[in-house]
């Protein structure tokens, strides 16, 4: 679990200086600065650079700010690894690569699929850790599902009859890798991305509206969900739950009642993953502060909330608002999928894992970089902002 956390946001930070070598190399260091600033000096760039002095700042509260600290740059080295990137002007990856990319999707998918439906078999023979629940491998059907979607994007944008049936190997290789999967956040994820997109379809201005709101509403109440949901839901269809969902609401209600003894400043930076340990927190009511040391509330905007209080939900909130904004101002060809794809990874991250784990933010901004890539012929500075 160490090294899949820790790994990605690594080699992505491997990758990053290898593009700032090949850019300093190639052009000189001045017109990477100059990209860098407009990338930075962007409204989105400003709000998400005002989050992280924000975030380091709430270490300084934190009960466990050394802690806070680390993964204050767990968080932070893929940020600056993608930011590096895009700063770059090295990264223009040719078809040829997206078809390289798409294959080796669909053989991780395949291989992984295949250990599921043999019960690990490959990590037996080759006698690899004792690990082989299939749950220890949602990260890796999410990471598949997560770089599919770019993939899929940039071959059916640029690409004739043989690219778009290889987008569409690598969509239906990946949506079966998904629902063999034991990641319910994936599956959730999957079919919003896919009815987002068919909405966007029909309606594209009503739902690109409606995925705002959505988003909109769920960070603002984010500590209100769990009571809400434990008060709300009728006992028929709280009875046809898993217990693994029945304790996500309770776990949702802990946290939310904890982040409302500091709502406006939070606890600090990743105080979520200590929280029982912190003397405000003994505060909430005993049954639920049971669930406290489970380590994060499995609901990044709850999290955010718990983290870095109003102040930090806000402008996180604030920040993907202004991307919506953003996309809205594209072609529907070109905003459709990436509006489909922010959907479906903000339904991932409301039920799923930490909001701050690097391994996430890793594949997030290769996702990114990738959408920013196609269509290729028309790539630019402003798209990548």
């Amino acid at each position: 679990m160490w090294a899949a956390t820790r790994s990605a946001p690594l080699f992505l930070a491997l990758a990053a200086l290898a593009f700032l070598v090949a850019a300093v190399a190639g052009e000189g260091l001045v017109p990477m600065r100059v990209r860098l600033w407009k990338l930075l000096s962007s409204p989105l760039g400003l709000l998400l650079f005002v989050f992280a002095l924000w975030a380091l700042l709430s270490t300084s509260w934190s009960h466990r700010p050394v802690a806070g600290l680390r993964m204050w740059g767990e968080f932070m080295l893929p940020v600056l690894a993608g930011l590096a990137i895009a700063a770059s002007g090295a990264f223009a990856p040719s078809r040829r690569f997206m078809r390289v990319l798409a294959v080796t999707v669909i053989l991780a998918a395949c291989l992984l699929y295949y250990e599921f439906v043999t019960e690990f078999a490959v990590r037996k023979w080759l006698a690899l850790d004792r690990r082989q629940e299939s749950f220890y491998f949602n990260r890796a059907a999410l990471t598949c599902l997560i770089l599919a979607v770019p993939v899929i994007h940039c071959l059916w944008q640029e690409g004739g009859g043989r690219d778009r049936a290889l987008a569409g190997l690598v969509g239906l290789v990946v949506a079966v890798l998904v629902f063999a999967s034991d990641s319910e956040a994936a599956k959730l994820g999957l079919v919003v991305m896919v009815a987002a997109r068919l909405a966007l379809a029909v309606a594209p201005r009503l739902a690109l509206a409606a995925t705002a709101a959505a988003f909109l509403a769920t960070m603002a109440l984010a500590p209100a969900i769990g009571p809400a949901l434990e008060a709300e839901m009728p006992a028929a269809l709280r009875s046809h739950l898993q217990p693994s969902h029945e304790v996500r609401i309770d776990i949702w209600e802990t946290f939310g009642e904890a982040a409302m003894l500091r709502p406006v400043l939070g606890y600090g930076f990743n105080a979520a993953a200590t929280l029982d340990q912190n003397p405000v927190a003994q505060r909430i009511s005993q049954p639920r502060r049971a669930l406290l040391p489970i380590g994060h509330p499995h609901s990044a905007p709850l999290q955010a909330w718990v983290d870095t209080g109003l102040v930090g939900a806000a402008l996180l909130a604030a920040a993907g608002l202004l991307l919506l904004a953003r996309l809205r101002r594209l072609s529907h060809a070109r905003a459709a999928m990436p509006v489909a794809f922010f959907a479906g990874c903000f339904a991932i991250v409301v039920v799923a894992h930490g909001a701050w784990q690097g391994w996430w933010i890793a594949i997030l901004a290769l996702a990114a970089l990738l959408f920013c890539a196609a269509p290729l012929n028309t790539r630019n500075l402003e798209d990548r902002t």
